[in-house]
């Protein structure tokens, strides 16, 4: 059981001995408190909509937020506080292991401290320091109802205040905006009405308790409080302002950059605990006198669910070591953030159906933590940008990723107890044209004797093929539809090349690579099927298509032993009643 368990968190075994002991305890204590709260409070909080006050009130007797999210520079010398990209995944993961709603409150204070981090403003900086270490909640102002995350039109407008030299009066609305019933600082972005274009631009601190901050609602059925809010003459002081010009706009992407990644690391919590469950149920199932899990489609999918899941870790855990050590002259982590908020989450829904197959009617129980995740691994997908946005953001890298690679320094393994100080300086948020990897063929040779990792390597080079002889003119270039088709082929290269690296660097057994890449292979030839189907696909895109149809090596033996330890996650673990 010990092999099959150790790539999933276990609360009752988790042990971050690779941190430091600060970093240890706090970890701990999260998974305590939950533990200690038990299941059938988590479940009933979560049906009942409350507000995470008693869960704040944790967090903040244990400065759990105020030694996570500050970056050393607002850290008045204290070495525990830091920005640390390898820890902050480790706690999204828990958190998502319990319940995405505590999360989501973590989540967004973590998009309302982008833009103040990234701020040459000392005074908002030092009091969002204070406001963290009194437990305060952040939220980023961004979205807006009409136009969503569409920042060139933004309606929230400032307008000159004759009273304040350099201060505002700011009117608008903003919607979707996590923690904006408690926030104690608000990060908004809006625009100047005497200043046109981009030149316009600013990002200013608010507070949700001000006269002029009005609350309208929740505008989700939740614990998480999403709310809509409105500024009517809301003063800005030139103390709140955080950017202004192209300086805002910078602010609020680079703000994703760092904050969207999140995302990756809840999905996996989610599934985990998801797959405890399911994997129990299964077994002690019994149908027309067998277990469930003597029939070969139930094996199928659980093993498929868990070897999916191995990869989703994989991938995300490797692409932390890509953040933490980024700089101006590498930016790799512009392509593999878009992939874990793409790639990773959808894995995440796949893993989630595939269980579900198998469970059925268990599935919809009120009494399980998967009924919730059923629900929740769909959101992550869709929030900060939708699938098709992150598949076109990954598309602009495709070029220069596959064809044209440059020599870089090896990135090691990045658990150190290092500042993350680069994410907060990444500079104009534009040149993503410009970035350049190193060889991604390079994992795949290591990994040349292993069958399916082998098979897929063939479709990564026909793919290598396709840009250089099929790919979309520039008529198909308008073609969205096309163009997302053939990103989901790109994604599923770079998705197995990090995976690859990681099990490089972790020792992973290739038994359970070769298990791994047999459904990468499959989904590759359904991916270009998809493609071969399209409108504008033309007839050498429709040939290349079909031949990029592999079908994975079969060796049954292997997929036994890989079902043995899937198998072995029955009873592994059951959150305290």
């Amino acid at each position: 059981m010990a092999e099959s368990t150790s790539l999933l968190f276990n609360p009752r075994t988790y042990d971050p001995a690779h941190f430091d002991p600060e970093t240890r305890r706090l970890l701990r204590a999260t998974v305590d408190w939950f533990e200690a709260r038990g299941k059938r409070r988590l479940i009933q909080d979560y049906r009942s909509r409350v507000w995470l006050a008693d869960f704040l009130e944790f967090a903040a007797k244990e400065e759990l937020f105020a030694t996570f999210l500050p970056p050393a520079s607002a850290a008045a010398g204290d070495g525990d506080r830091r920005w640390d990209t390898a820890r902050i995944a480790a706690l999204n993961e828990i958190f998502g292991f319990y319940g995405l709603d505590y999360w989501y409150a973590w989540q967004v204070t973590v998009l309302g401290l982008g833009p103040v981090w990234q701020s040459d403003n000392a005074d908002a900086r030092e009091r969002a320091a204070g406001l963290l270490a009194q437990g305060e909640v952040f939220a980023f102002g961004l979205s807006e109802r009409t136009h969503g995350a569409d920042i060139y039109s933004t309606d929230m407008l400032l307008e000159p205040d004759a009273d304040v030299p350099g201060g505002f009066r700011a009117t608008g609305s903003k919607y979707y905006i996590g923690n904006g019933n408690a926030a104690g600082l608000v990060s908004v972005f809006g625009r100047r009405t005497d200043v046109e274009g981009p030149d316009g631009y600013v990002f200013f601190a608010a507070d949700s308790r001000h006269p002029a901050y009005h609350l309208r609602k929740n505008v989700v059925d939740s614990s998480k409080f999403v709310s809509e809010f409105h500024l009517e003459d809301y003063p800005v002081a030139p103390a709140d302002v955080l950017h202004t010009g192209r300086a805002a706009f910078d602010a609020a992407l680079n703000t994703v950059n760092v904050g969207k990644f999140n995302l990756c690391t809840a999905s996996i919590g989610i599934c985990e605990h998801a797959m405890y469950e399911a994997v129990t149920h299964a077994t002690n199932r019994i149908l027309y006198g067998r277990p469930v899990t003597a029939f070969p489609h139930v094996r199928r999918e659980l093993t498929d669910a868990y070897v999916r899941l191995v990869g989703m870790k994989l991938f995300s855990d490797r692409a932390v070591d890509y953040f933490r050590s980024a700089g101006p002259d590498d930016r790799r982590y512009l392509l593999f953030n878009p992939m874990t908020k793409m790639k990773v989450t959808t894995e995440g829904e796949k893993v989630i159906d595939l269980m579900w197959d198998v469970i059925a009617a268990k599935g919809f129980e009120k009494d399980t933590y998967f009924a919730q995740a059923a629900v929740e691994i769909r959101g992550l997908p869709k929030l900060e940008g939708t699938v098709h946005v992150n598949l076109a953001l990954i598309l602009k890298f495709l070029r220069n990723h596959l064809l044209d690679p440059v020599d870089h320094p090896p990135v090691p393994t990045r658990l150190d107890a290092a500042d993350d100080a680069f994410l907060f300086r990444q500079g104009p948020a534009r040149g993503l044209g410009s970035v350049r990897f190193h060889d991604w063929r390079t994992a795949f040779d290591a990994y040349a004797e292993v069958p399916n990792v082998a098979r897929f390597r063939e479709q990564a080079d026909a793919l290598c093929a396709f840009v250089e002889t099929s790919a979309p003119d520039e008529e198909q270039s308008r073609d969205l539809d096309l163009l997302l088709a053939v990103g989901q082929l790109f994604a599923l290269v770079v998705h197995g090349q990090l995976i690859l690296e990681q099990a490089r660097l972790t020792g992973l057994d290739e038994e359970l690579l070769d298990e791994l890449f047999a459904v990468l292979v499959r989904d590759f030839s359904a991916h270009a099927v998809d493609l071969h189907g399209k409108d504008s696909a033309t007839e050498a895109q429709q040939e290349w298509a079909l031949g990029a149809v592999r079908r994975p090596v079969v060796d049954t033996a292997r997929s036994t032993r890989i079902w043995e330890r899937v198998e072995a996650l029955a009873g592994a673990y059951e959150m305290a009643p």
